[in-house]
């Protein structure tokens, strides 16, 4: 079942949709946080939107928006956190949106920044935001006492973009209506060794997080759709997007197309029946 550009933040509940209807329980006025409640098989499904899974606040300045951020990496964004204990599994995916200057606290110092030429300030990568980011959400998990025990995380690998001819906003577009072929695949790897890069980052964290977990009182498992993904620049919505925030632009960031979200529920209940097992 595909999913279109508008409901893509929540395709996870496609598969479920082919047997029941679901109760829509709670939407927020920005449709960023929803709840649904699919009765005959008693189970809810939650949406929450974070731009950086811990603590943002923008940079506002004379009043206006700059779209610059300040993380606080020891602050988790209590919007989503604060459900933590209800939940008995929780999918993560972040990064895209740390494609911008943001400047980096620690215990509300500043530690450093990314993308910023400002003097005296430690210039850090776009991959240690990212690294600290997801280290702080799954050490919140990790330390979260109230949560239930067995408490699934499959943290959901960096989805890459396709942009081509340029960048988002330079005329940049995705124009193609086929996957890749297999033996595109080492020539992939070049193209997208930055991605890659991040999606690594991120299983590494993973896997400190089950290190830490030294009582196993819960489980951390990937969703990795990387790889998957790269071979799917024909999944875009490109120019019809239908999204107001990219008007002007195309966009090859999200998916909308049948075919790679339905890989993701593919991969997720793969995931989750080996979990089972």
């Amino acid at each position: 079942m595909g999913c279109s550009s508008k409901r893509r933040d929540y395709c996870n509940k496609c598969r479920i949709l082919q047997v029941e209807t679901p109760v829509d329980v709670y939407k927020d006025l920005e449709d960023r946080f929803r709840t649904w409640h699919f009765p005959s098989s008693n189970f809810t499904l939650m949406v929450f939107w974070s731009k950086f899974l811990v603590n943002s606040q923008e940079r506002i300045i004379n009043s206006s928006s700059t779209g610059n951020f300040n993380l606080y990496f020891d602050e988790i964004d209590e919007k989503w956190a604060s459900e933590l204990p209800t939940l008995d599994y929780v999918i993560i995916s972040d990064g895209h949106w740390f494609f911008r200057k943001n400047h980096l606290y620690e215990e509300n110092r500043l530690i450093g920044c990314i993308y910023c030429d400002e003097p005296n300030i430690t210039k850090y990568g776009l991959k240690y935001a990212l690294r600290m980011s997801f280290r702080a959400t799954l050490k919140h998990i990790n330390k979260c006492k109230d949560c239930k025990k067995g408490m699934v995380t499959l943290v959901r690998t960096y989805s890459p973009s396709h942009f081509e001819n340029g960048a988002w906003n330079t005329g940049a577009g995705c124009n193609r209506t086929s996957p890749h072929a297999k033996e595109k695949a080492n020539e992939l790897e070049k193209e997208f060794e930055y991605e890659l890069e991040l999606r690594n980052l991120q299983i590494e964290e993973l896997e400190r997080a089950r290190e830490e977990d030294v009582g196993q009182e819960k489980k951390f498992m990937a969703l990795d759709v990387t790889w998957p993904m790269l071979m799917r620049p024909d999944g875009h919505p490109n120019e019809f997007t239908g999204n107001k925030w990219m008007k002007g632009y195309n966009d090859c960031t999200h998916w909308c197309m049948p075919g790679p979200i339905d890989t993701w529920n593919d991969i997720l209940l793969a995931v989750l029946l080996e979990e089972v097992a």
